[in-house]
């Protein structure tokens, strides 16, 4: 492919998610140096006041604004043949992201998002997959908190298993232990959305309840069942937990790694999330609380009140807010024979998980896609199977996560 323009443009940059990835764009990277960037929109004097707060009133100009409708097609095809990698923070995709999705499958632009959607993501697969493949355009949904701390950090853990004990773990649990951040508002507005569309199509209750519902087309089901709905003691953390919202999306992405990377951790692999806590009590209550909140979404008249009342998409949290956020993980593998063989990483982010860490994942991931030596070809991939250790690498580096090996047996 002929070099383009751009390395990296950065679409729907007007809203809230969107700005705070082209800031960090431009503090870690300025402008007109290693990357080639620029951001895009359909409204000029949003994006004009977006360069002005990224940029010094010396290097604005040098920031280009781009124009595109996602209504108008041929603007589309048009901005998307100008860039290696279109990096995009408009949600929620099931209503607004195809149409991007099939211009990079047609250019052979690479193209990442912040999507939880699982639904969405089932259906644009098979769908442009094919397009994808034969245009080279490496397209990899999830690159925010949702799902690459999760998807990365197991890889990691996965190879350090497979170079000091000769064998992957069969089992990787993943517990949130720590956390703060408010929902994002596109995230909010992505669920009530999935919501929406599970009234009219049952179908989609079916298809999200699948554990391996993102599997490649004809590969057998590994050994998972249902996510985690009550609360549960786990021995191996000593502690309680409750269900992880987002285990939906993560388990669903870290399956789907394994699958397209080959099945180097087996087919009989196991992945499940939840989040720890000290009390049974508070476990049960979060769970029956989970429970009830999920019911009361599917009810019309509730879901259209919590529409009004959550965060909505281009709000969020105060600059001070972000920063004083954070979240740690723990991935514990599994040995397959030897339980004293356990290993254990933790996994923390230096911001709130939904907006400042989630816009430094999804410009990483960009920058990765554009400018580190591809790993793999053009297709629907994950941001393990397709960035894998230049990803690890990259957030570690630059966008304030950790990752360490901690003791498998506290105590």
């Amino acid at each position: 492919m002929a070099k383009r323009e751009f390395d990296v443009v950065v679409w729907g940059a007007s809203g809230f998610t969107g700005q705070l990835v082209s800031e960090y764009l431009a503090s870690q990277y300025g402008v007109n140096r290693q990357l080639r960037w620029a951001i895009a929109g359909r409204n000029r004097d949003k994006l004009e006041a977006v360069r002005e707060d990224c940029l010094p009133k010396s290097r604005r100009n040098s920031l280009p604004i781009l124009l595109a409708d996602s209504d108008d097609p041929a603007s589309l095809a048009e901005l998307v043949a100008r860039t290696s990698v279109v990096c995009t923070t408009v949600g929620p995709y099931a209503r607004y992201g195809t149409p991007l999705v099939a211009a990079c499958a047609e250019a052979g632009t690479g193209y990442c998002d912040l999507t939880g959607e699982v639904q969405w993501m089932a259906r644009v697969i098979p769908a442009y997959q094919g397009a994808a493949q034969a245009s080279g355009a490496r397209i990899v949904h999830t690159c925010g908190f949702d799902s690459t701390p999760f998807d990365i950090g197991t890889w990691h853990l996965q190879q350090a298993m497979l170079q000091q004990h000769g064998v992957p773990a069969n089992h990787v649990k993943a517990r949130v232990a720590r956390s703060r951040g408010g929902a994002s508002g596109g995230t909010v507005a992505s669920m009530l959305n999935l919501m929406e569309e599970a009234v009219h199509d049952p179908g989609i209750r079916d298809l999200i309840a699948d554990p391996y519902v993102l599997y490649p087309p004809g590969t057998p089901a590994g050994l998972d069942g249902p996510d985690q709905e009550d609360a549960r003691y786990d021995p191996d953390f000593g502690q309680w937990t409750f269900p992880f919202v987002m285990a939906l999306v993560n388990t669903r992405v870290v399956r789907r790694s394994n699958a397209l990377l080959g099945f180097p951790w087996g087919e009989d692999f196991r992945y499940d999330e939840a989040v720890l806590t000290g009390s049974r009590s508070l476990a049960s209550l979060t769970a029956i609380g989970s429970r009830l909140g999920m019911l009361a979404l599917a009810a019309t008249p509730t879901r259209k009140l919590a529409a009004r009342l959550l965060p909505s998409p281009g709000e969020g949290p105060s600059r001070r807010q972000r920063e004083n956020g954070y979240y740690e993980i723990l991935l514990h593998a599994v040995h397959p024979e030897d339980r004293t063989r356990d290993m254990r990483l933790k996994v923390t982010g230096d911001m709130d998980p939904g907006y400042g860490s989630t816009a430094k994942m999804l410009g990483e991931a960009s920058v990765c896609l554009a400018l580190d030596k591809p790993a793999v070809g053009g297709g629907f991939w994950t941001p393990a199977s397709a960035m894998g250790a230049n990803l690890q690498r990259r957030l570690a580096a630059n966008a304030g996560l950790s990752f360490e090996f901690v003791d498998p047996h506290p105590g």
